[in-house]
């Protein structure tokens, strides 16, 4: 049975529905939908053993990252992701209870996996969540939770992390003790950018390259290719997961 659920779960994290008016619009008539317009991929690491997992959709982005130090990674970040998706936070408020309240479910859904399988008693995942709001004024909720990265990168302007990593020893992330989330907020123009970077990538570029790479004017999808370019050479041990999201109004 728990291998059917994260097959499931896998395969529905590529899916993005978008429900919208029905029927044409008028001509000429302009549409504003404010959005996140995202790239991402995850470059495969050396070991073998696949960690990563990440889920797009018009107002919510998430990365999630499966602790290499436990078996199996990958459906731990599947099941994270999974957590949430169902929860939809993008339409459950605007509150930073709702994030927590979005941490937690992918907290509890690792662990009872975990409490499921005796084999796997460390189960985790790090999280990586953000949200756009529909607001008056643009803003962008975040949650974060273990050794990724979320990077704010205005638009003329130089990109900047806005959550910590975790620099104590061993693991950190939901399904493990002490899973609280770290919740922030964001005010976005039309150009600004939002980059989730995963563990592994931040351990093979560094936090000085990745904002060196991060930075300039190129389109998203050239910002990954360089970024991609040069977890190439470096040839990554685990997993590394770059996604960029652009905020769009029209």
């Amino acid at each position: 049975m728990t291998v059917f659920v994260i097959t499931f779960l896998l395969g529905c994290l590529s899916v993005m529905t978008v429900r919208g008016r029905k029927g044409n619009w008028p001509a000429g008539m302009p549409v504003a939908r404010p959005r996140l317009v995202a790239v991402g991929g995850t470059y495969e690491g050396t070991r073998g053993r696949p960690s990563d997992a990440y889920v797009v959709q018009e107002r919510l982005i998430a990365a999630a990252s499966g602790a290499v130090g436990a078996e199996p990674a990958h459906p731990a970040a599947a099941l994270a992701l999974g957590a949430v998706v169902t929860e939809r936070p993008q339409h459950a408020g605007t509150m930073e209870r709702d994030l927590r309240g979005c941490a937690q479910a992918a907290h509890r859904a690792v662990r009872a996996a975990a409490l499921r399988d005796p084999a796997c008693p460390e189960l985790a995942s790090t999280l990586d969540l953000v949200v756009l709001d529909r607001t008056e004024i643009p803003r962008l909720r975040y949650a974060h939770i273990g050794d990724g990265g979320i990077w704010h990168c205005p638009k003329g302007g130089e990109p900047r992390l806005v959550t910590t990593a975790w620099q104590g020893s061993g693991p950190r992330g939901v399904g493990l003790p002490a899973a609280e989330p770290e919740i922030g907020t964001l005010i976005l123009r039309p150009g600004d950018r939002i980059a989730l970077v995963s563990d592994g990538a931040v351990r093979t570029l560094g936090e000085v390259r990745t904002k060196q790479l991060l930075g300039g004017g190129a389109s998203p999808s050239a910002c990954l290719d360089r970024l991609y370019d040069e977890m190439a050479a470096a040839e990554p041990k685990d997993d590394a997961t770059v996604v960029i999201a652009e905020f769009v109004t029209a």
